[in-house]
């Protein structure tokens, strides 16, 4: 069974830290047109690019590609593009490579194969991904250069800046009373 709408408001985390999948909505609506395969509701930035056409064939592929974009949504703290943005101009490689060095070069590879714009391309299985995600070993982590340490914490500085505006202003969050 395929879940076709696998985003971070869709996974549960339980009282003993488990991650439940919620809201099979989107699955249950395909599969309850008898022989009429329809396209399922998606989520922007977590929907394949193979959801966005008609003519595609979907699988396991294609709730690893969200799975990925729930992983990559977590390290960033946003979601990635969608699909057709990332077909037009991919930036995912340069904003993946960004974290290098504060996560483990396995987990960045992890997400760029979850997130290859090419189904074939991806894992073709749960069982792959979750091979490759237990795999034994040292994790590895690029050195960075004393510039990219910089950059890193210049980074880091105006995203906390623009937070603290944001919060002294209001904007973006609550209203004022």
């Amino acid at each position: 069974m395929l879940h076709l709408d696998i985003k971070p408001a869709n996974i549960f985390i339980t009282d003993d830290n488990r991650a439940v999948m919620i809201d099979f909505g989107a699955a249950r609506e395909v599969l309850s047109k008898e022989g009429n395969f329809i396209r399922p509701m998606y989520t922007p930035g977590f929907a394949a690019p193979e959801m966005y056409r008609r003519d595609s064939s979907m699988g396991p592929w294609t709730d690893i590609y969200a799975i990925g974009a729930c992983i990559y949504a977590c390290m960033q703290g946003y979601p990635p593009n969608d699909a057709p943005q990332r077909l037009e101009k991919d930036r995912l490689a340069l904003a993946l490579s960004r974290l290098r060095g504060v996560y483990s070069d396995n987990l960045i590879e992890v997400v760029e194969w979850c997130m290859s714009l090419d189904p074939l391309s991806r894992p073709q299985s749960v069982f792959a991904l979750q091979k490759e995600l237990s795999r034994e070993g040292e994790r590895r982590y690029t050195k960075l250069s004393v510039g990219e340490k910089m950059r890193l914490q210049f980074d880091n500085m105006v995203t906390d800046t623009k937070k603290s505006m944001k919060r002294a202003t209001g904007f973006g969050g609550a209203k004022a009373r």
